[in-house]
Order: structure tokens, then C-alpha cells, then sequence
């Protein structure tokens, strides 16, 4: 409350004294400092989503100089979490914005941020522990999941047999698949096997390939994940059964958008799971500290099917995803 305090005070002598005076002293205010940790662009998702929070970051970094940000990356859960107990020790952040790398590692550490007094924004990924975060920011993981069935179940013959790769384990990955199981409920399309892919290109094509030799017929497959869906159809490629099957991946790469405007038939369709979904919990996060907006609870951005005839205002060719 001290530094909320401070800052609106410095921000109301801005507006009372004028510009010159005013920034002095609001330079010399005490800074709130935001902690904001995510994954590595490991892949194409990632990199968008790491493009955005740095974009982000630098704007609202001008925008207000009483804020102050930390931004860290991690490869594993583990780094994950000794970056933010870092960010406790040495830099005393005052919230934490996060994308767990897994749900079940980083459940505890984020406890211990929110029960210190911290506001923690989580992003993405959900915890395994309900009703710890103030603010939670993601796509509509369940509505990304029954989209997809939705398009299986309309467009494929009574008896067609498809495979599934699952992302990294989490709360946001059992949520699509439970989405994606009950919208086949009674079509008689037949899942032969749901295997991790990882949300990587590397082990979608090794998946891939092993259920290319396990199962002779396969008429679709849904990758759930655009990167995913790049490693699947290399593997798909290079055993020359390209002509037996579709793919449909997830979150709207620009190659995979600019694909389906080609009319690709491999490719029929997407479904939309933005990056910048962090710049929303970025933005959110900052609000509680510069303004009286109420910003606690649940934002859930919608999951939408891109077609060939709507891919074209889902392609971004200057998107870094």
C-alpha cells in the first residue's frame, strides 16, 4: 500500500504542478516492481508469446516510470523456479505475472509469492492448486479443444481412426483434450492414441513417426499446437502417406494461416490461441498498480476456427508466430 500511495501522490502533484516539476518528483518516488517469468522461445509459440511481453514491457516501462519490471526466461521448471525465488530475494517484487513452464512444479513457489503479500497474475497454464493467483489471464483452453472435436466429428466418416498429440502436462492441456474427447462423444470416430508431443517440432515428428508404424490406417490428426503440427507432417512426409490424412494444429502461425488461404488440403483449417495473451496479463498486472481499476478474477480470451474463408484476418505476416 506504501507504494501505491506513493505513486498516486507523485502522479497527482504531476497533474497539480506541471510537467517539469512533476517528473522530478515522480522519479523520486519509491518504484512498484513486477516480476514477469516464462518459458524460453523453445518454439514458435513461445517466441511470439516472448516477443509481446518484452514489446510490452518496454512500453509501459515509458509509459509509466514509477514501474518497474523483471523479466525472466526459463527452459525447465526447475530454473523457473529459482527465477522467482530470485525475484523475491534480491529484487523484492511487488507482483508476479508467471506462465508456469508445468503446473505442478512451480504450484508451491507461487504460493509462497502470493502468500507474502505479492499480487500474482497467472498466465496460461493454470496451477494444480485452485484459488491461489489474484488475476488469471489465458485463452479459452476448453472452447480450444471442442472447436477442434467439433471440426473432427463434422468432417470425418463414421468409423475414421485419428491420432492426438497432447502438449507438456498441465491443467491447460487436460482441460483441451477433455474438451476435444466430448465433442467426438457418439460420432464413432476412433482416438487409437493420445502421446506428448511437448509443444515441440523435435518430439511431434518423433510421436508422429512412432504412430506411423503402429497403425496402418490414420485418416486425421490433431496436433493441438502449431509446432506440433509442423513436426507432424514432416514425419507424415517422410513416410510418403501425406494423401491419407489431414492435420489440425493450433494458435494461428502465419505459415500455417497462409496454408489454409492457399487451400491446403493437408491443412484444412486452425484454431486460434493468440501469444499475446501475455501483453493482456502484463497490462492487467500494471493497472492494479496505476489506477483503481478492478483487475482481480478470470480473463479468458475466445478460441476461434480459422477457415479458408476467414484466414485472411488472421494472417499477420510481420508476426514474429
Amino acid at each position: 500500500m506504501k507504494r501505491r500511495t506513493l505513486f498516486k501522490a507523485a502522479t497527482a502533484l504531476v497533474a497539480v504542478m506541471g510537467l517539469g516539476t512533476g517528473m522530478a518528483v515522480a522519479q523520486d518516488a519509491e518504484k512498484t516492481i513486477i516480476g514477469v517469468s516464462i518459458p524460453s522461445a523453445t518454439h514458435g509459440f513461445m517466441g511470439g508469446l516472448n516477443w509481446h511481453a518484452q514489446d510490452t514491457i518496454k512500453r509501459l516501462s515509458e509509459t509509466y516510470p514509477n514501474l518497474e519490471f523483471v523479466l525472466s526466461t526459463a527452459g525447465a521448471s526447475a530454473k523457473q523456479v529459482n527465477d522467482i525465488e530470485d525475484m523475491m530475494a534480491t529484487r523484492n517484487i511487488d507482483a508476479l505475472v508467471v506462465l508456469p513452464f508445468e503446473s505442478e512444479p512451480l504450484t508451491a513457489p507461487i504460493k509462497a509469492v502470493k502468500d507474502a503479500g505479492k499480487f500474482v497474475t497467472v498466465v496460461d497454464r493454470g496451477l494444480s492448486q485452485e484459488g491461489i493467483e489474484d488475476l488469471y489471464v489465458a485463452g479459452d483452453n476448453t472452447a480450444f479443444g471442442r472447436v477442434a472435436g467439433e471440426y473432427f466429428r463434422d468432417n470425418l466418416e463414421a468409423g475414421s481412426k485419428i491420432v492426438v498429440l497432447r502438449g507438456i502436462p498441465t491443467t491447460l492441456d487436460n482441460e483441451r483434450v477433455e474438451a476435444f474427447q466430448k465433442a467426438l462423444e457418439g460420432s464413432d470416430v476412433e482416438i487409437l492414441d493420445m502421446q506428448h508431443g511437448n509443444w515441440n517440432r523435435d518430439d511431434a515428428f518423433n510421436v508422429m513417426q512412432d504412430y506411423l508404424s503402429k497403425y496402418p490406417q490414420i485418416d486425421a490428426v490433431w496436433a493441438a499446437d502449431d509446432d506440433m503440427a509442423i513436426g507432424v507432417l514432416e514425419a507424415i512426409s517422410a513416410a510418403n502417406r501425406s494423401d491419407q490424412m489431414w492435420v489440425i494444429g493450433g494458435a494461428g502461425m502465419k505459415e500455417i494461416v497462409k496454408r489454409i488461404m492457399d487451400g491446403d488440403k493437408q491443412l484444412p483449417v486452425n484454431v486460434t490461441y493468440p501469444p499475446a495473451l501475455i501483453s493482456s496479463a502484463i497490462e492487467m498486472t500494471a493497472l492494479n498498480f496505476v489506477s483503481n481499476a478492478p483487475v482481480s478474477g478470470r480473463f479468458i480470451i475466445g478460441s476461434r476456427l480459422i477457415t479458408p474463408e476467414n484466414a485472411e484476418q488472421y494472417y499477420f505476416p510481420d508476426s514474429p508466430f
